[in-house]
């Protein structure tokens, strides 16, 4: 009787080591994965925006897809702060120098995705928003949907509950050159 109770203890510590752990190690190895494609992906459209200075409905599209091309979704936050200088006071009509603070204003991403729809469904060419130097960008792709990973660990980690781990990406920074068309 002892023998068989032992050999049940060893097929089910054998199963799980041969099923559970690897399936942990799959796991872990995707999001891990996905964890590198979301940072990399951000920070080239940040990027991209940086260095030619303004934001295209286009390649707003493709960072999405290829956000999405991990296999999970993603809430994507972004904000834009527009540098609006405040030119108070001129000295002289031929010496143009402001006097007075520049101020930022902020765009955030439904106001930034409607500007971006909305210049698209007026011109069809168009569907971009002209930066200029000075202006700053910050883009936060977070995953929504939980992946296989995050589910086993919320089964077995139930005190620390579901945001164990979240797939991110973040970039930011300031616009280097005025856009064009």
């Amino acid at each position: 009787m002892e023998d068989t109770t032992v050999s049940i203890i060893g097929i089910i510590i054998a199963s799980i080591l041969m099923f559970i752990v690897p399936l942990f190690t799959i796991a872990d190895r995707n999001d891990d994965i996905s964890q590198l494609t979301v940072q990399t992906e951000t920070a080239l459209f940040v990027d991209n925006i940086i260095r030619l200075g303004k934001i295209t409905a286009t390649d707003y599209q493709q960072y999405i897809s290829a956000l999405n091309a991990s296999g999970n979704t993603y809430d994507i936050e972004m904000e834009l702060k527009i540098l609006d200088t405040n030119l108070t006071k001129n000295v002289t009509i031929a010496d143009s120098s402001q006097i007075g603070e520049n101020v930022y204003y902020s765009l955030y991403t439904s106001q930034i995705e409607d500007k971006l729809v909305q210049d698209e469904t007026e011109n069809p060419t168009k569907g971009v928003i002209l930066l200029k130097e000075g202006d700053r960008i910050s883009v936060t792709a977070k995953n929504s949907s939980k992946t296989l990973s995050q589910s086993l660990k919320s089964f077995y980690y139930t005190i620390s509950g579901s945001d164990l781990h979240i797939i991110s990406g973040a970039s930011s920074g300031t616009i280097a050159v005025n856009g064009t068309t």
